[in-house]
């Protein structure tokens, strides 16, 4: 093949992909309402990381630093951060008809030119005051994994190996943004957790104190899920949808409780699937490994594997 014809055969091909940008253009993106990036989002999670695990993770804390104006430096970085990524996300979610008018209503704002700005000032200013609640949340959580697996020699093992852990603390980090009604942020923050730990949990899922997932590969949390206090996953558990319900014009029903309710103390092994959202599992049950549960379980219940 001669470079003209190499030539000409790529420009062939250009001609070709882009006239698949009209023709397809659900998949494509140009403008100026641009959502916020992969990597933004990635850095907005490792300076968060940074905050709630001081010294684990980001630039290391010398012992006389003093801690006010080092964590207040890093809060104030953060928040431009993620004030940045939420105005770009309702700015593009609002033209794609996908914002949640209650939070309008609850950053009380007006309709106008400084609207998405205004509100993700006040949706940030509201995400960066549940972080101390969150890091009390988290200090359960670290404290559940240390104590539930043998394996673990200390904290700092589990805050920094452990993936199960990870993911839960994204989740803690994502949950109260997709409680403020930001749409599309938060399910890309988890999603990120999802790649780094192998753990898909919807920012949407309730999530109880103390709550442990051990090893984490190939766990699943569904959006209306909720769990209770004190709870232990093992891998690949399910808490997902049975069958969706369809509309007359055959697409899928959405909203609705479609995900199970665990209670607290409850114990899932590895591989179990539990499903539905009437299917609520009672306080203290176990499920045992490769279970499939699509009905309620009482307090203290056991199930086994057929």
């Amino acid at each position: 093949m001669t470079p003209e014809d190499r030539s000409s055969r790529l420009r062939e091909v250009t001609r070709k992909l882009v006239a698949t940008y009209a023709d397809h253009g659900g998949i494509n993106r140009s403008g100026e309402k641009n959502l916020p990036s992969h990597d933004l989002v990635a850095g907005i999670l490792q300076e968060l990381l940074a905050i709630v695990f001081p010294g684990y993770h980001g630039a290391p804390v010398p012992h006389d630093a003093d801690l006010e104006v080092l964590i207040g430096a890093r809060i104030d970085r953060v928040g431009r951060h993620l004030e940045e990524a939420v105005e770009r996300t309702l700015r593009f979610c609002h033209h794609a008809d996908c914002v949640c008018e209650e939070l309008w209503d609850l950053a009380g704002v007006e309709t106008g030119p400084d609207r998405f700005r205004d509100a993700a000032r006040f949706v940030t200013l509201k995400f960066l005051q549940e972080l101390p609640a969150i890091r009390e949340l988290l200090s359960g959580d670290v404290r559940a994994a240390f104590e539930g697996d043998p394996a673990a020699t200390n904290t700092e093992e589990v805050i920094l190996c452990y993936p199960g852990v990870l993911a839960v603390t994204v989740h803690r980090l994502a949950h109260p943004l997709y409680r403020l009604g930001v749409p599309l942020l938060p399910r890309m923050m988890n999603e990120w957790a999802h790649r780094e730990a192998g753990v898909d949990i919807h920012p949407g899922a309730r999530i109880g104190p103390n709550f442990f997932i051990d090893h984490g590969s190939g766990v699943v949390i569904g959006e209306t899920t909720e769990i209770g206090a004190r709870v232990k996953l093992y891998q690949s558990v399910t808490l997902g949808a049975l069958s969706f319900r369809r509309n007359p014009d055959g697409s899928l029903v959405k909203g609705g409780k479609r995900h199970p309710t665990i209670g607290n103390d409850v114990t899932i092994y590895a591989n179990a699937t539990i499903l539905g959202g009437e299917t609520v599992i009672g306080d203290g049950a176990v499920i045992g490994g490769g279970a499939w549960v699509t009905s309620s379980v009482p307090a203290g219940g056991r199930v086994h594997a057929a």
